[in-house]
């Protein structure tokens, strides 16, 4: 997992310039036309798994209220000298046909901020930070792309 350079930003204008938290944040699946890195900003620089067959466009919408929390796991480790938060296990089935759709399977996943309106532009959700899955992934009817026990983790460099 890397954080971006954007992601560090906002984490830091949330929590210590008293910005408004975004309404939504989601996990979106990549392919690797595009390379993310910790200079990547907006979505628009990368390239979407195609929609279709149990992948939705604009990803898994994470939900951070207090009642059904999506960031299900949160740890401050001493030991380590890191805190960590965990995303719940996401998954997508394939129904329908293949995921992706159509195209390269997914190289990598981001997570990202947003509004969820229908006026949102996915293109403009700013990149916080990146996973990567090793290789491309797809799933055929009935197999699936999970993505288990995302971290995001804050630590000190050596």
């Amino acid at each position: 997992m890397i954080w971006t350079n954007r992601g560090k930003y906002l984490l830091l204008k949330w929590a210590f310039c008293a910005e408004a938290l975004p309404d939504n944040f989601y996990v979106m699946l990549i392919t690797n036309a595009v390379v993310p890195t910790e200079d990547t900003n907006t979505f628009s620089e990368l390239t979407e798994i195609a929609d279709g067959n149990g992948y939705t466009e604009g990803g898994y919408e994470l939900y951070v209220d207090s009642s059904s929390p999506d960031f299900d796991v949160l740890t401050e480790d001493d030991t380590n000298d890191r805190a960590i938060i965990q995303i719940k296990d996401l998954i997508w089935t394939a129904s329908g046909g293949s995921i992706p759709a159509s195209g390269d399977g997914a190289r990598y996943a981001v997570l990202t901020n947003g509004t969820g309106g229908s006026a949102e532009i996915i293109g403009d959700r700013e990149v916080l930070a990146v996973w990567d899955l090793i290789s491309s992934r797809t799933a055929t009817v009935g197999q699936a792309i999970k993505l288990a026990n995302c971290e995001l983790r804050a630590v000190e460099p050596d």
